[in-house]
């Protein structure tokens, strides 16, 4: 009953529209500055207690998209707010780690580690991107933290097959070093070595070939 009340006086209409429009208008000046890296405003709208962990239209988090495409001053901001979920996830279970790990900001890879972030994850993982992108040096940072290295993404590819497919060589030799193993098969039936050859990148198969009997 007081709640129908509520609802018939026209003052709490007032203050229930005017804060719906006022935190319509914050989402779309939030994702805005996101998008052209403008620090100044994130900080202002963080101050008046926009939510860190939102998500645009798309689902996607934002410090996600600020990885994604650079915005390392609003993702200062980001990282450093109280309230931010590290592992916020999009709609396809990816985190802002795991776009760090394949984009190879490595020293971003190292503070998501350091608030907490998941180093192992079902599926996909930050490994199996870092393997992907260009930055060796992710790869191991994540090894280091005990990601498993033969871990499977959904389709069974390794973190060698990835590297093998689309990574850096030095990232193949990395892996082959800290034991990756070359014997394992993915969903399509496909060795390692059959998915170098496949992506046209035999120039890799004299160390994917090293040392097998």
């Amino acid at each position: 009953m007081k709640f129908m009340s509520w609802i018939k006086n026209p003052l709490y209409l007032i203050v229930l529209f005017a804060s719906f429009y006022a935190n319509a208008g914050s989402y779309e000046d939030f994702f805005k500055a996101l998008s052209v890296d403008d620090g100044p405003a994130v900080q202002a709208l963080l101050g008046r207690g926009f939510d860190p962990n939102s998500r645009d239209e798309k689902g996607q988090v934002a410090l996600y998209l600020c990885l994604r495409e650079g915005g390392f001053k609003v993702a200062e901001l980001l990282i450093a707010h109280p309230q931010l979920e590290v592992d916020a996830a999009n709609a396809v279970r990816e985190t802002p780690l795991m776009m760090a790990a394949l984009k190879g900001h490595t020293a971003w890879v190292l503070r998501l580690l350091a608030r907490g972030a998941q180093v192992q994850r079902e599926g996909w993982s930050p490994l199996l991107y870092a393997a992907t992108g260009p930055a060796t040096d992710a790869v191991q940072l994540l090894l280091d933290k005990g990601a498993a290295i033969d871990a499977r993404s959904p389709r069974g590819d390794t973190a060698l097959m990835m590297a093998a497919r689309f990574g850096a060589e030095a990232t193949v030799t990395l892996l082959l070093a800290r034991g990756a193993d070359r014997s394992l098969r993915n969903d399509r039936e496909q060795t390692v070595l059959e998915v170098a050859k496949a992506a046209g990148r035999d120039y890799l198969l004299p160390q994917l070939t090293a040392g097998v009997k």
